[in-house]
């Protein structure tokens, strides 16, 4: 029954997310209207949606999602030619587990892991 998973992350800038998220990874803003203080964005099949918290602390931030992808090498290099930056312990590799997977940090320090079933 369940269709789908929408994750809500954390964002301090509403307009430091949008530079990041629709500027350098490629996404754009879901729905018509815009909220004060929610953000929802799409890429191709995911939806990642945030609220505001202005007193969030980055560096005491947990927020993580695990994005399941296709062409995870030509996605890698794509955001490297752009300048993103891959979190210095997960630039992308094999895992054990059959995944090829990188990871990075968004402004507010919210871990998006990629990653690719072998």
């Amino acid at each position: 029954m369940l269709t789908a998973i929408n994750p809500k992350l954390p964002m301090r800038d509403k307009s430091a997310t949008k530079a990041f998220y629709i500027g350098l990874l490629g996404f754009k803003e879901f729905g018509a209207e815009d909220y004060e203080g929610y953000l929802m964005l799409e890429k191709d099949q995911i939806q990642l949606h945030f609220f505001a918290f202005k007193d969030l602390d980055p560096a005491h931030n947990y927020g993580q999602v695990y994005i399941r992808t296709t062409q995870i090498d030509t996605l890698y290099q794509t955001w490297l030619a752009k300048g993103v930056q891959i979190h210095p312990n997960s630039p992308l590799m094999t895992k054990p587990w059959g995944q090829r997977e990188f990871a990075l940090l968004d402004p507010d320090n919210n871990l998006l892991t990629f990653g690719e079933t072998l």
